[in-house]
């Protein structure tokens, strides 16, 4: 029996976004995004369920619509851009829960720190676009805490309330064209 060729697929940069919201004051949610990241899919065959999947994202490159907190975020208080230029994540399994869902386990390595992370995937499906490339989507959503990551910097209000949540969410929509 033949070994089936492998597929790959990158992330288009273009058609993607990926982001993050965190609660502010406990009363309302900041949103930030990174501009600068890439990826890859690699699977035997057309299944997703086996893909391996790579992803990195330029902590330099994040956003909130705010320059005075981007600075805050990519200071020694939070990411230290410097010392921990990327955060990455590398899959360890993809397990389809759904029709068109599946639970991403992976390890995420951030400000210096690695952790097996799960994440939930909904396939959005495949189609052809205007140049004769076939796209696939999917959006990746999940939460994570942000001190397990040694993202420790808290504030608290004159009124004893806390700043900033620990629980961070991720939301990235991620378009991919296959290779080949």
């Amino acid at each position: 029996m033949e070994a089936q060729a492998a597929t790959k697929w990158v992330i288009d940069p273009l058609h993607s976004e990926v982001q993050f919201k965190v609660k502010h004051l406990m009363v309302s949610t900041v949103t930030g995004s990174f501009s600068q990241y890439e990826g890859t899919v690699e699977m035997a065959g057309d299944d997703f369920e086996d893909a391996q999947i790579q992803f990195s994202a330029d902590i330099n490159s994040i956003s909130t619509g705010n320059e005075q907190r981007d600075g805050h975020l990519k200071s020694g208080e939070f990411f230290d851009a410097e010392q921990f230029p990327k955060l990455s994540f590398e899959s360890t399994g993809m397990t389809k829960t759904g029709d068109d869902t599946y639970d991403l386990r992976g390890n995420l390595t951030l400000h210096g720190v690695t952790k097996p992370v799960t994440l939930k995937a909904e396939y959005g499906g495949q189609m052809g676009d205007f140049y004769g490339q076939t796209k696939a989507g999917f959006e990746v959503t999940g939460t994570i805490k942000r001190k397990e990551f040694d993202l420790t910097w808290d504030g608290i209000t004159e009124a004893g309330g806390v700043v900033l949540s620990d629980d961070v969410r991720l939301v990235m929509n991620i378009q991919l064209t296959k290779q080949g």
